[in-house]
């Protein structure tokens, strides 16, 4: 008797015309948020670089430089509206038109980015504005990752839904390896305020896909609310599933000592002397490794014993940190930065199935907004601890602290935790 072939086709979700549109958009427009962060970076660095402070602390006087002081105060700038928003975010992404929400929000980082491109445009940017439209950008972006993420189950039908997510990493990954390289390069051959400029219209891409999608079906807000209870709800049910608290934790304490990424205008122009462009291709190393890695898990069986596997990737994650924050050559630093990416996809993938698996229906959307503040708040309070060892010690040892750190609190979750070391995915729970 002949069997069917009910396989899914290779990219089925892209087979369905609204999040086919919504696909494309946020490639776009996420390129261009990537061509932003990077530049934003640079220009800080540019505008401080050559200032100090003075600090006496102890009895003992230090001299911080203000240019990774000022790389450092960046992190704390994009996680503070993510922590006040986040929660709130996710809540509205329940009981209101997703949809909706997103061309909003889109209009809101377009005309951040609009201002911002502006001020550079015309000689009257300061840090100051740039601290302030970097926080607005993300206070629109703690409404649009819930949005988006609770939209895509209703634009697929359920057997495509994990072709639709592993796209949308995909097209993360593809933003995270061309936005840096992109920006390096315009930057170099033209201006920060062109890089600005190309950001803007990104965003005019996104709200053009959102208007032409046809769903238009809002959220019934059934199981959601705005009110306390439903966020306790949500915060209540992380908490007490310790398994899915405990790769909260690994997230949050290995991005926050482990976090080299904005150090890395100082890295590519004091220690490696690579310049601008340099600076722009060694920030793809990160996610040219996560997209190697994450082909390499498409194409293979299910990871076995994956809370041990969990463990150790976050290990490798923060001993090739450490490696990188000592590093004097480009192509080792190119390598070592990528073997960071490598490992944090690994551990990605593995908590975001545990999550998924772990939490109900109901339940999903506030754990996801909870999950964002960590996930978010480590790399981005990572960057100000960061900035604040790199202004006091140098950039290279508060990268290589930073990455020790990490393997040493990984071996503590690992023993505080014993279930996330066997946990396997197996049916029973385990």
């Amino acid at each position: 008797m002949a069997h069917l072939d009910t396989r899914a086709p290779r990219l089925a979700a892209l087979q369905h015309r609204d999040f086919r549109l919504l696909w494309f958009g946020q490639l776009i427009s996420t390129i261009g948020s990537y061509m932003q962060l990077i530049a934003v970076n640079w220009h800080v660095y540019e505008l401080l670089k050559d200032d100090t402070y003075s600090l006496s602390l102890l009895g003992r006087d230090f001299a911080l430089g203000a240019g990774a002081l000022g790389l450092g105060t960046l992190g704390l700038v994009r996680i503070l509206p993510v922590i006040l928003f986040a929660l709130v975010g996710g809540m509205v992404a329940d009981v209101r038109d997703r949809r909706q929400v997103l061309i909003w929000t889109s209009v809101a980082a377009a005309l951040f980015a609009a201002i911002l491109a502006s001020l550079t445009l015309t000689g009257r940017i300061s840090v100051g504005s740039i601290y302030l439209l970097t926080a607005a950008g993300a206070a629109a972006t703690a409404f649009v990752e819930p949005a988006q993420q609770a939209l895509i189950p209703n634009l697929v039908p359920r057997q495509h839904l994990t072709n639709a997510i592993s796209l949308n990493y995909l097209l993360l990954q593809i933003a995270r390896i061309t936005g840096p390289a992109l920006a390096g390069v315009l930057v170099s051959l033209f201006s920060l305020g062109t890089v600005y400029t190309l950001d803007t219209l990104t965003f005019l891409v996104v709200i053009v896909a959102l208007l032409l999608m046809r769903y238009r079906k809002p959220t019934t807000g059934e199981t959601s609310g705005l009110g306390w209870q439903a966020l306790l709800d949500g915060l209540k049910y992380t908490y007490r599933t310790k398994l899915i608290w405990s790769t909260m934790i690994l997230d949050f304490l290995a991005t926050f000592f482990a976090s080299a990424r904005t150090m890395l205008p100082i890295v590519a122009s004091e220690v490696l002397g690579v310049g601008v462009a340099g600076y722009g291709l060694l920030a793809t190393a990160q996610p040219v490794g996560a997209v190697l890695t994450g082909a390499v898990l498409a194409l293979r069986r299910d990871i076995q014993r994956q809370g041990t596997v969990l463990l150790v990737s976050v290990a490798v994650y923060g001993l090739a940190t450490a490696l990188f924050g000592i590093s004097t050559s480009f192509i080792l630093s190119y390598l070592l930065f990528g073997l960071t990416g490598a490992g944090d996809t690994l551990s990605t993938v593995i908590r975001a199935t545990l999550r998924q698996v772990l939490t109900p229906d109901q339940l999903r959307g506030r754990m996801t907004s909870v999950n964002m503040v960590f996930f978010m708040g480590g790399p981005q309070l990572g960057e100000l601890e960061a900035g604040l060892v790199a202004a006091a010690f140098g950039a290279p040892l508060g990268i290589f602290t930073g990455g020790i750190a990490t393997v040493l609190l990984t071996g503590w979750v690992a023993w505080k935790y014993p279930a996330l070391r066997k946990y396997t995915n197996q049916p029973d729970g385990s």
